[in-house]
């Protein structure tokens, strides 16, 4: 099994980008890959701290991002008891297990973990409908809207823990796309681009208009 993750002797195996931290979760390194799509689902995992990012190989070879996790958020779900998604954290992260077998001893875990899950399925409809209807322009701007912490007023500078890449492949673009639609949001003054992974919100309502959520 090619995770990082292993079981030995009742504990987890330690590699250099993976130690264990206080209350048996796992402190884990960015761009770290937890979970490989199609090995066995031994366990569910919930992110602690960090940003963890869910992903698909196309048969082509090229890859989907499909969803993004931050605390709070569980992944670790199985099709014909192998994981469906691969997941890599984006910066370093702590993230618990659960043995799948602990769902059935445990409701209350149980219950709090489908809670989550069915959260987390409304934000992937929500982006279904950006890929399905939106525009390139209005893709990204609904991208950095999401970003934005909950309660902003006014403008924000976002730290952004994906490369141009790792936005395409989650938005269903190109990198070229990508790297246009952020030069014309600039263009029309909507954000300021600081670093390649630094950009200021400067028009949040003309952004929020754009990208439907006004």
């Amino acid at each position: 099994m090619r995770q990082i993750i292993e079981e030995r002797t009742g504990s987890f195996s330690r590699s250099p980008q993976l130690v264990e931290a206080p209350a048996a979760n796992l402190r884990v390194a960015a761009h770290t890959t937890v979970l490989h799509e199609g090995d066995p689902a031994r366990r569910i995992m919930e992110v602690v701290e960090g940003a963890v990012m869910l992903t698909k190989l196309l048969p082509d070879g090229r890859r989907q991002v499909v969803e993004l996790l931050g605390p709070g958020d569980v992944f670790g779900l199985a099709h014909d008891e192998a994981y469906a998604c691969s997941a890599e954290t984006l910066t370093p992260s702590v993230i618990s297990t659960h043995e799948r077998s602990a769902l059935e001893r445990d409701p209350v875990l149980a219950a709090r973990l489908l809670r989550r899950f069915e959260a987390q399925l409304c934000v992937m409809h929500s982006h279904a409908l950006v890929l399905g209807r939106m525009s390139a322009l209005e893709r990204v701007a609904f991208f950095l809207l999401r970003l934005m912490p909950e309660g902003m007023v006014g403008g924000a500078t976002l730290h952004l823990s994906m490369t141009r890449q790792e936005i395409a492949d989650f938005l269903g673009l190109t990198l070229e796309t990508v790297s246009r639609a952020f030069s014309e949001l600039k263009r029309r003054g909507l954000v300021a681009l600081l670093r390649a992974d630094e950009v200021r919100i400067q028009d949040r309502g003309s952004m929020r208009r754009l990208a439907g959520a006004a």
